[in-house]
């Protein structure tokens, strides 16, 4: 049976090699993100207020592509990056820090929720959960020079979102993994364990409990 599986987190949580694990021990195939496309970015990092709107819409369009064509996809699909956290958590974000206008903000959502009320979701998405501070020491692994300067209270803030939005979410089921007590990559009883409740998930289990003792 075909699946499309996405996952969901916060910066640095591991949301790119969790994809690429489970799709090599599933045979699903990868779909990463690509953020540095974005022809707003570096305007963006310069005046967050002028265009914070014009990134947002470009992510946004971008995602909506990408998960109709993966909707489309022959092949069971899995996906770093979810459509529904650019609204939910990063323009969200963004208006609650007075770096998007009322108006632009408005304008956005109304965009968002139209096309997502018909757009088919996903048959399962994984949320990644971390704290900041393990947040914080995976970024610094990772290396990216324009992630260098991330403030906790900002991961924090995401953090906050990301669990709101996760509780209130129900267009598909979502399996939550706390990633602070496990190592998928270095850890393969870790990684054998989120496949298996993965599969349990998209099965129809309503209650998958992690326990990595």
């Amino acid at each position: 049976m075909k699946r499309f599986v996405a996952i969901a987190g916060n910066i640095g949580v591991g949301k790119s090699t969790l994809a690429a694990l489970l799709s090599e021990r599933l045979g699903w195939e990868p779909f990463l993100e690509a953020v540095d496309d974005n022809p707003y970015l570096a305007d963006f990092y310069q005046d967050m207020q002028r265009w914070s709107f014009h990134s947002q819409i470009y992510f946004l369009s971008r995602r909506l592509r990408h998960h109709w064509e993966l909707l489309q996809h022959a092949n069971s699909v899995i996906q770093d990056r979810t459509v529904y956290e650019d609204a939910e958590v990063f323009a969200s974000n963004l208006y609650q820090q007075g770096l998007m206008s009322e108006r632009d903000y408005r304008s956005y959502r109304e965009l968002y929720e139209v096309v997502t009320a018909v757009l088919p979701p996903p048959d399962l998405i994984i949320y990644l959960r971390a704290s900041v501070p393990v947040l914080l020491e995976r970024i610094r692994r990772r290396g990216r020079p324009y992630e260098r300067d991330i403030p906790p209270t900002y991961l924090e803030q995401l953090n906050r979102l990301y669990e709101a939005w996760v509780a209130r979410f129900s267009l598909c089921p979502v399996l939550s993994v706390p990633s602070d007590d496990m190592d998928f990559v270095l850890n393969s009883r870790h990684l054998e364990l989120i496949t298996a409740k993965v599969l349990e998930k998209l099965q129809g289990r309503e209650e998958v409990v992690f326990d990595t003792r």
